[in-house]
């Protein structure tokens, strides 16, 4: 089918998601609450906040707790993961956030090893830092910052990316692939030499209400909250439905099928037989029990999810 004959389809596709009357409201694990005490405990060492968000959704998921409780400090909104957001809207989205009281803003792409912009953040830091008191801190000639943000953003991947910069040094705070890794507030790590700059990695904080199911299934796809706690098969979808309504659709050529779609279980179902992704399964008949194939739809959605995270289906602004 030629491509303006497939794209003519599209025009029928979804407008509108439908979330399924689902609750957000258990998407807010116990030691996160905590996390948030200890963050309070240890404001009185700090001199400057460095809030970690994923660029994607530079305004969706952001805690609003983090404002009203530790936005007594300096702040600096870190936008991480650059490389796979869609910044053709760049300066769209300063000014959005610049409405909404946030000046000091860096995209950043931690886990490249050599980022230009990892090599601003100290002396951005200091600049801010400088233009504001620092309360009883003004003998102190060291700098100690405190790293928050959601779960799964980059915190602990962008202090590793700070010290490889700054002092040459390998990591110092675990990083993994699923939200939930750093569980407490951690000691001092050193980022800088000159000046003297220490950070305190905090563990991922959820809102303790998510202001809307759609906000939590961005959250969701972009992996800040555990897929199960969602479902495979919703982010799946939910996926489906941003990557056309955005005109993204490179997933067509990834899986081999002849056009988009907005049939989640025909995409996953290709994605299966691609990549070989199927489970035999006892059905039951008339004369007796046999053993059928099927593709493993969970296992296609988590390839689906895989390649949307890791920017193999393109580059994408979800807000």
């Amino acid at each position: 089918m030629k491509l303006h004959q497939a794209l003519r389809s599209v025009d029928k596709f979804r407008t509108v998601f439908d979330f399924g009357g689902r609750d957000v409201a258990h998407w807010f694990p116990g030691h996160m609450a905590k996390g948030l005490k200890q963050m309070r405990s240890n404001l009185k060492k700090v001199d400057c906040i460095i809030e970690i968000h994923d660029a994607r959704i530079p305004f969706s998921g952001r805690n609003h707790v983090f404002q009203e409780t530790l936005d007594v400090r300096p702040h600096l909104l870190v936008l991480n993961k650059m490389d796979l957001a869609d910044l053709s809207s760049k300066q769209t989205i300063l000014k959005m956030l610049e409405k909404k009281g946030v000046k000091n803003v860096l995209f950043t792409d931690s886990l490249k090893q050599r980022d230009d912009s990892i090599k601003k953040l100290a002396p951005m830091v200091v600049e801010i830092i400088e233009n504001k008191p620092r309360f009883n801190r003004d003998e102190n000639t060291d700098y100690c910052l405190m790293v928050i943000g959601v779960p799964n953003v980059g915190k602990s991947s962008l202090i590793n990316s700070l010290r490889r910069t700054n002092l040459k040094k390998g990591r110092a705070s675990r990083v993994g692939g699923e939200p939930g890794i750093t569980k407490a507030v951690l000691t001092k790590i050193q980022v800088c030499e000159r000046p003297i700059m220490h950070l305190l990695d905090t563990p991922g904080v959820l809102p303790p209400k998510i202001e809307s199911v759609e906000t939590g299934m961005k959250l969701a796809l972009c992996g800040t909250i555990l897929d199960h706690l969602v479902g495979e098969d919703i982010i799946a979808d939910y996926l489906l439905y941003s990557l056309n309504r955005l005109g993204k659709f490179s997933y067509v050529e990834r899986y081999d099928l002849q056009e988009p779609s907005d049939d989640i279980q025909y995409v996953l179902k290709r994605i299966s037989v691609k990549l070989g992704k199927t489970q035999r399964v006892k059905a039951i008949t008339g004369v007796g029990n046999v053993t059928v194939t099927v593709p493993n739809y969970t296992a296609a959605a988590y390839d689906f999810i895989r390649a949307f995270r890791k920017g193999e289906l393109g580059l994408v602004m979800l807000d």
